[in-house]
């Protein structure tokens, strides 16, 4: 059984008053995520992938009930959370954490490192004494010394180790990471990934990494899943998406991706045009107007999801 369970997830966000958009003629909002799908099991990472305005962020706003969602179900170990009450989320955050994708913004400038860290522990009623805190520091490799710092302090490696340890504090079961590793060098990216690997690995969090990094999504997750234009187009195991990409979109994403090997690259496949706004979503297949294997009917069929193996890799697309 997975621990998370996505349905048909749809995400809308209000652009204009009723009355003036009757006026227009015009939806009063737009989706910005559209009937999406997926699954996490426990101790397994699913990597999320997709350009800037795609959805990502959106989607995972509403898995930590920060922003509400239209339509669709959300289940956390088979309890469903799409419309959680407040009190409901006062429990489940204990469960479900979330790593913010600005490793220094994130942190209140106003408090110390040891305040950072006792707050969710305070605010659930765990010890949060400096014992807890040295703990928790020494589990993301910092020192105890590091309890006395402000968020100025820290260098951006050192700031996303303090976010690790904040989102970690309650011992979750699902962690949402959100471009875990944006703003940091190569050395301390490389820090920062094994870390969340031996946390997984003594616990048995569950992971969904939100990002772009495809070469961090190939090295750490299990799954993939592709966004565009707020609708996922392709899922399955990361590595036979990446030796055999079905969908045109996932294809010009990876031949994009610089490769270490330069026996393995592959041609580039452009991605035509520019990404449409959800506002004005394109008729039939959404990718058609920027796909080089786009076909007159692609403007007036909606592709349904195929399968494309037997580890459940599936693409929607409808060639």
């Amino acid at each position: 059984m997975s621990l998370l369970e996505v349905e048909d997830l749809r995400i809308r966000y209000r652009r204009q008053g009723r009355l003036r958009a009757a006026l227009k003629g015009e939806r009063p909002d737009f989706e910005a995520v559209c009937g999406v799908s997926f699954a996490i099991e426990a101790g397994k990472t699913l990597g999320l992938v997709g350009e800037s305005g795609s959805g990502k962020s959106t989607l995972a706003r509403t898995l930590i009930g920060l922003k509400a969602s239209a339509a669709g179900s959300i289940r956390f170990d088979g309890e469903e959370i799409a419309t959680a009450s407040a009190r409901d989320w006062a429990r489940l955050r204990r469960d479900i954490a979330m790593m913010w994708q600005d490793p220094v913004g994130s942190l209140s400038p106003r408090l110390t490192v040891a305040s950072l860290l006792a707050e969710p522990l305070r605010l659930h009623g765990r010890p949060h004494g400096r014992e807890e805190i040295a703990r928790l520091l020494a589990r993301v490799g910092l020192p105890g010394e590091f309890a006395t710092r402000y968020p100025h302090q820290l260098s951006g490696g050192q700031a996303r180790r303090v976010g690790v340890a904040r989102a970690l504090a309650l011992d979750p079961r699902l962690l949402i990471a959100d471009e875990p590793t944006a703003g940091l060098d190569m050395s301390v990216q490389g820090e920062v990934l094994n870390l969340l690997a031996e946390v997984q690995a003594r616990t048995g969090v569950a992971i969904l990494v939100i990002t772009h990094n495809l070469n961090l999504v190939r090295h750490v997750t299990d799954r993939m899943a592709i966004m565009y234009l707020g609708r996922l187009v392709e899922e399955g195991p990361t590595a036979e998406i990446f030796a055999r990409p079905r969908h045109p979109y996932t294809d010009a994403l990876l031949s994009a991706n610089p490769e270490p090997d330069p026996d393995a690259r592959q041609a580039h496949v452009p991605l035509l045009g520019e990404t449409p706004s959800p506002v004005a979503r394109p008729s039939g297949c959404e990718f058609h107007p920027r796909c080089r294997h786009a076909r007159p009917d692609c403007a007036a069929r909606v592709p349904d999801w195929r399968a494309e193996g037997a580890r459940g890799h599936r693409c929607a697309w409808p060639l």
